[in-house]
């Protein structure tokens, strides 16, 4: 993403719209072809995710919320990694060059960069005949070695999750219809909450500090709770046993619930929640839990990591199984 002299219709574009988003020195004005990420002694953090229409955002979602989205799932990977923003790249492909559809984008993302503190560095911009896409490659800063891994997990450790889960896949399921939509009619204040979940993760950020100096392992819930977590059982070789009565839900989530409209596996398999999912030894989970609560940001021991190499086990408050015929979102 760099805009030269010899001004083309991309070049054109990023000045207008990106060009004043880029302020840090390392960037240059976008004027070159790279950028420079001052590590300053500390280990540099690198995660992308790309956001495709149709697939993790729906064709008439405002454009302010596609780009915070597209920044803030890339941010909440640094959160689980005990990570703090330092950076992104942009890779924009564009359908057509929409200028009020543009400025709202550059709009949403030059608010989310001031208010998280990552700068633009560079990118790309592209012409595409399929689906609108944006991919954002972000950087993060750790002291040397402390990134928290997936890989980590010990028997006896608890298991920890954020904020709340399921939030996003009731939101896009008001936003297509069906039973849910149905269920939410005349409640405007439960759907609209549900749908700013789904179109605006809240990437938890101010939790990456506890997350760095409590956690054995560590990552971001996108596809569901119960994949991701078996993915960070599988990777650690061992599994879990998960209370599905302390799965943290919203209120318009646990009405749902209670009411029959969803099962409990719409709530951990839909994915796109982007909480950080966390295992912490059990005699600290009380001060991980009390740091969280300085920071601003809810937890809650959802489980125990035990023994075995079989998939997580949810059990209702009786200790009996919950099958699941579906453990997470999947992109294929």
């Amino acid at each position: 993403m760099s805009a030269g002299s010899n001004a083309s219709g991309e070049d054109t574009l990023i000045a207008r719209y990106f060009k004043p988003l880029a302020t840090d020195p390392g960037a240059f004005g976008l004027t070159d072809d790279a950028a420079v990420l001052k590590a300053d002694g500390e280990d540099i953090v690198v995660n992308t995710d790309a956001i495709v229409e149709g697939v993790h955002f729906l064709a008439d979602d405002p454009p302010d919320t596609i780009a915070r989205k597209a920044l803030r799932v890339n941010l909440s990977d640094l959160a689980a990694k005990g990570a703090t923003p330092a950076g992104l790249v942009l890779t924009l492909a564009l359908r057509t060059h929409d200028e009020a559809w543009l400025a709202e984008f550059a709009r949403g993302l030059g608010e989310d960069i001031a208010t998280f503190g990552c700068a633009l560095l560079g990118g790309d911009t592209v012409s595409t005949p399929g689906p609108l896409m944006v991919s954002v490659t972000a950087f993060g800063r750790v002291p040397v070695g402390k990134m928290v891994r997936r890989h980590g997990a010990a028997v006896g450790d608890r298991v920890v999750v954020s904020g709340t889960i399921g939030d996003a896949a009731l939101g896009l399921a008001a936003l297509k219809g069906g039973a849910v939509a149905t269920a939410l009619t005349g409640d405007s204040n439960a759907r609209d909450a549900l749908v700013a979940r789904y179109r605006v993760p809240q990437p938890r950020n101010a939790l990456a500090f506890a997350v760095r100096d409590f956690a054995t392992a560590s990552m971001d819930v996108s596809d569901g709770l119960a994949g991701d977590l078996a993915k960070l059982c599988a990777v650690s070789g061992v599994s879990a046993v998960i209370d599905a009565s302390a799965i943290p839900l919203s209120d318009p989530a646990a009405a749902l619930l209670d009411r029959g409209v969803i099962g409990l596996e719409t709530v951990v398999a839909g994915g796109d929640d982007y909480e950080v999912l966390c295992t912490i030894p059990e005699n600290r989970t009380t001060g991980f839990v009390q740091a969280a609560h300085q920071a601003g940001v809810r937890v809650a021991v959802i489980g125990t990591i035990v023994a075995g190499a079989s998939s997580p086990r949810f059990v209702d408050q009786a200790g009996r199984d919950i099958v699941l015929k579906r453990l997470s979102y999947s992109h294929f």
